[in-house]
């Protein structure tokens, strides 16, 4: 019996920090020592596929079973997650192996919350930007580098039917273990689009006729005086950086989120559930 490809990497938590339109990015000593880590897994099955994905967890798999989008190569659980997952998987008809979790701890390294499965997928395609439903609300982010609040974010468009996320292919998480794990499932609803250059990425959007609303904590203009209906595309920052000046010159709005506590500043997937919620409701 072989192995399932590598596709994960297990990234400890990041911390708290940044404001609402500055979440997201990770500082250059910490992207190196994920780096690091990542050199010392395993490899798995050198005779396997790699460009396969690698999906583990009860929702990520537990979704990607039931998308009929996903072309299922292997599922790997234990005795536990398949009597759970009975249903799903008999539906789905893929392939499946009963194993101890300690053969997925190896797999994934002891760090990754499997929950007993461990599923091989074909990556699924993504739309073009002219591809992408003009009835709704958009999410872009410039260059937010973390897989966990990236997973966030996609898990709140999901909650909120946003269209699609649209990330920058350069300084943006790849799609992976951890993403679809933060994700918890929301990568299976939500499209994933990766352009190379998120100003030409925004100028063809507006010609599709997009309105453009940019994040900035200290924008004159408030998300409220706004026209918020669709089609919108909600534009946010890096950690640190915010908006670069090419985006935010592209904006047609520079707008923020007003906050009344003590505590004005929030963490990227925060403020987008914040901004989603001010939108949608």
């Amino acid at each position: 019996m072989h192995t399932l490809p590598l596709r994960a990497v297990v990234l400890p938590p990041t911390g708290r920090g940044g404001n609402h339109t500055k979440g997201g990015s990770v500082p250059k000593a910490r992207r190196l020592l994920f780096q690091a880590r990542a050199s010392k897994v395993c490899a798995i099955g050198a005779s396997m596929t790699t460009d396969h994905d690698l999906i583990y967890g009860y929702h990520p798999v537990a979704e990607a079973l039931k998308n009929p989008r996903r072309r299922l190569v292997k599922l790997k659980a234990s005795k536990n997650a398949a009597d759970r997952l009975a249903a799903e998987i008999g539906a789905a008809g893929v392939k499946f192996e009963i194993v101890h979790p300690k053969e997925l701890d190896r797999n994934l390294g002891a760090d990754a919350v499997h929950q007993g499965l461990l599923l091989e997928a074909l990556p699924l395609s993504q739309p073009r930007l002219d591809q992408i439903d003009k009835s709704g609300i958009l999410v872009l982010l410039d260059q937010v580098t973390d897989p966990h609040n990236v997973g966030a974010i996609l898990r709140t468009c999901a909650a909120f039917r946003v269209t699609a996320l649209v990330t920058t292919a350069r300084h943006s998480p790849e799609a992976s273990g951890v993403l679809f794990k933060a994700a918890s499932g929301a990568y299976e609803h939500v499209p994933y689009v990766k352009v190379t250059n998120l100003a030409r990425a925004m100028a063809e959007l507006k010609e599709h006729g997009f309105r453009l609303a940019g994040l900035d904590s200290d924008a004159p203009a408030s998300l409220e005086d706004i026209d918020r209906s669709p089609p919108l595309a909600i534009v946010m920052g890096a950690e640190g950086k915010g908006l670069r000046q090419l985006t935010r010159d592209t904006c047609d709005h520079l707008v923020r989120l007003d906050l009344f506590g003590p505590i004005r500043s929030l963490n990227v997937s925060n403020a987008c559930a914040v901004a989603l919620y001010a939108i949608t409701r």
